[in-house]
């Protein structure tokens, strides 16, 4: 199946002001778009790309004073596959993780790991461990949290949405991610496209978030604000929490004028 997505954003500045955007999709999935990114800003202005240290793709630019209008567009290639389950992976023993992965079993802004073992330990110490143990501390979080847009706050924290019961896709992810960490399971946060495709229209089209945790040698997908598996995910970037990867990294103050995203199956031939 082919799935077009992109966005819409517009912002105001009182005055020249930098910015670091993680907008474009995932170099992991690279081999599957169909239709390359279409990237424009009105007024035209200059900006370059460049890794950031978790592999994600950044654009610089600076914002004018006044409006920025930002525009991008891509279609992508997907299986049209729900997200793999696989109930038979296991925990790896810390001691036998990839490097690379223990920074993903740390503490970071929004997930205070300190805070909240106890807490894990008691809720979920005594399940199996393996996927069924992150299963269940994603079923928690899902009826644990209400959802909220009314209510987003950018500085919650997962300590904060475990107490306030409240929140937006990024709170599930924290708090979903940190309860595994406390566990010694590694998990990432994740920035992407998820349409509606395969479930009915509830939300209005926005970015979402999700999580990925390592179990038996690979990281695999989990959704703790939907809970159960989904078409079409497109992965933006990835990191420790939200703060490592805000689709707008403004180095100084704007307005957010005008906001949209679209995620949605197109027809055309599959190659």
């Amino acid at each position: 199946m082919l799935i077009r997505y992109g966005y819409e954003i517009t912002l105001t500045c009182g005055q020249p002001t930098a910015l670091v955007c993680l907008l474009s999709i995932h170099d992991d999935r690279a081999t599957r778009i169909r239709a390359p990114e279409t990237f424009f800003t009105a007024p035209g202005i200059p900006n370059s790309t460049y890794r950031d240290l978790f592999g994600n793709r950044c654009r610089r630019l600076v914002a004018p004073a006044g409006d920025l209008m930002m525009w991008g567009d891509a279609t992508i290639e997907d299986d049209g596959k729900t997200d793999r389950k696989v109930p038979s992976a296991r925990e790896v023993a810390v001691p036998d993780l990839p490097d690379e992965c223990l920074v993903y079993l740390l503490g970071s802004r929004y997930c205070e790991t300190d805070r909240l073992s106890q807490t894990a330990w008691d809720l979920f110490g005594a399940v199996a461990p393996g996927w069924g143990r992150v299963q269940a501390i994603c079923d928690f979080v899902h009826g644990h949290i209400q959802f909220d847009y009314m209510q987003a706050r950018s500085t919650r924290t997962a300590f904060e949405a475990y107490h306030e019961r409240i929140g937006v896709c990024r709170d599930y992810a924290h708090l979903a991610l940190t309860l595994c960490r406390c566990l010694n399971i590694p998990a990432r946060y994740v920035n992407g496209h998820l349409g509606d495709i395969g479930v009915p229209v509830v939300d209005p089209m926005d970015f979402s978030a999700w999580i990925e945790v390592f179990l038996e040698g690979e990281w695999h997908t989990f959704d703790p604000r939907n809970n159960t598996p989904r078409i079409g995910r497109i992965v933006i970037a990835r990191g420790r929490d939200a703060a490592d990867i805000p689709l707008i990294n403004s180095f100084g103050p704007h307005v957010l004028k005008a906001f949209r995203v679209w995620t949605y199956e197109v027809p055309g031939i599959v190659h």
